[in-house]
């Protein structure tokens, strides 16, 4: 008799991850997905004709996929082309103020002594150095583990395990560790600007997130083609391994037999399951916009409690001024009034992302550009975006030289209400719950929940946003469904000889 399969609900990094490595375990996995291709946040826009990258930029951590793939038999490197980057980010605060770091640390070093002085830059390798070591004391007891708390945390290597904890500064802001070890403010608000990486405020996210500039000197990639391709990759490799992915399923409810995860509804009826992995914004189940049967599995997040959304504009324009790298960051002058603006709404001055896809390569003409800036995500109780948003990040770019010629006919404008209806119960809020406060990184969602047989993925739970660690959270709920599903058998209850039944 057929088993019912593991349903994945969500073919995103995590729901795709999960997928892989549960059929690389022998399981049967269904996959449903809403959208008409893989990738959820990792998306590709078409823009007169042309395919931007309207998510995810770049690949860190590529460990995380060798592993990942090497787990399914096979190499990451004979599915997708990764090239490495030479300049990580080029960085502006005005037409006379730019600043390169650089793959290679000396060199950033040599530049930052260039921008700001000898003392900065030795400033500068000292952080990295802190920045290294909180890495490595988080990997294995935070970053890799099912359900880490400050206990477990703190206790995971003994007494050098509480010393390690104390070195890493889990009490004191991010803003106030780089005071530490930066005298120039540029440069504070350079490093500070990881913390939107997970949709935070460096004022308030706490200083382990300095770990990051760890993460990027450690190996930053494009890949060929865009970063879809990575999504691609994974989900030809999983369909490959017996995976059945079925695109435009949308899912209406989880159902619970004996308050157990049984069962799917589409659209077309209801499927039976073994046990549902939601590769969803954790919120969408509190919300219960899958069902009241499985409402209770997650504590839902408050409005104030979410991360940043943002305003991102796809383009196909032709720049002149400035000159672009791949990566750019242009400066707001006054980083704390930008982040209180962006407590209620949008900032005066933003700070500008622009990521020129064409750059390595680019001989002029129109050339591929996703610009973003950071917003409040307020995409399900406030109107639009208004245009004086459009016009404070173009006045930014001229302000730093950067000249950029598009139209209305070449840009797809995406805000906090598309992002909100891309994916539902988030108000567009992209990274989950904000990490303020040295307690926020505990209070994600774990892969297991407090309804049996269903399991979380994807950048809003355990251990958080971003594309390494989005398929890290697919493989702690597949790992943590696998060993419920042994501990199930190993303690299934056994008939005696007398046919009596013990649990």
């Amino acid at each position: 008799m057929p088993r019912d399969p593991i349903i994945v609900i969500g073919a995103g990094m995590g729901g795709l991850a999960a997928a892989l490595s549960l059929a690389s375990r022998g399981e049967d996995v269904l996959v449903l997905e809403r959208a008409a291709a893989p990738g959820g946040k990792m998306r590709r826009l078409d823009v007169a004709g042309r395919m931007i990258d309207g998510g995810p930029t770049v690949l860190t951590m590529r460990w995380v996929f060798e592993e990942l793939f090497a787990a399914a038999g096979a190499e990451l490197s004979a599915h997708v082309t990764l090239e490495p980057l030479r300049v990580l980010a080029r960085h502006g605060w005005s037409e006379a103020e730019r600043l390169d770091l650089h793959a290679d640390l000396n060199a950033s070093a040599d530049a930052i002594g260039d921008f700001a002085g000898a003392g900065e830059a030795k400033r500068f390798l000292a952080f990295s150095t802190e920045a290294r070591r909180i890495y490595a004391t988080l990997e294995k007891p935070f970053i890799r583990a099912q359900r880490p708390n400050p206990l477990t945390l703190a206790t995971a290597n003994g007494l050098r395990g509480l010393a390690q904890m104390a070195r890493i500064n889990p009490f004191e802001t991010m803003w106030k560790g780089l005071g530490r070890h930066f005298r120039d403010p540029r440069l504070q608000q350079l490093f500070g600007r990881y913390a939107t990486y997970c949709g935070s405020s460096p004022f308030l996210a706490p200083a382990t997130l300095m770990l990051v500039a760890h993460v990027e000197q450690a190996g930053v990639w494009t890949v060929k083609g865009g970063m879809h391709e990575l999504a691609l990759a994974l989900c030809g490799l999983a369909q490959r391994k017996g995976v059945d992915i079925r695109f435009g399923e949308e899912v209406r409810a989880i159902r619970t037999t004996g308050g157990r995860a049984s069962a799917v509804l589409t659209a077309d009826g209801e499927l039976p399951c073994a046990a549902v992995i939601v590769n969803a914004d954790a919120n969408a189940v509190a919300s219960g916009l899958l069902g009241e049967d499985i409402r209770r599995a997650v504590a839902p997040v408050a409005p104030p409690a979410r991360s940043l959304s943002a305003i991102t504009w796809a383009a196909s324009a032709e720049t002149s001024g400035f000159p672009l790298a791949r990566h750019n960051v242009f400066f707001s002058r006054d980083y704390a009034q930008e982040f209180r603006e962006l407590t209620n709404g949008y900032p005066s001055e933003p700070t500008v992302y622009v990521c020129a896809q064409d750059r390595e390569g680019h001989g002029g003409g129109p050339e591929r550009l996703l610009l973003l800036v950071n917003s409040p995500a307020n995409g399900d109780h406030a109107p639009q975006a208004p245009d004086a948003v459009e016009r404070a990040m173009r006045a930014k770019l001229r302000q730093c030289g950067l000249d950029v010629a598009w139209d209305g006919g070449t840009t797809v404008v995406t805000d906090p209400q598309r992002f909100g209806a891309l994916f539902p119960a988030t108000g567009g809020a992209l990274y989950g719950r904000a990490s303020h406060g040295w307690l926020a990184s505990f209070q994600r969602p774990r892969a297991r929940t407090a309804v049996p047989g269903l399991y979380l993925a994807g950048g809003s739970v355990h251990p958080g946003p971003g594309v390494p660690m989005a398929a890290l959270s697919g493989l702690l709920a597949a790992e943590s469904l696998m060993a419920s599903r042994d501990s199930t058998r190993r303690f299934r209850p056994a008939a005696t000889v007398g046919g009596i039944s013990t649990a």
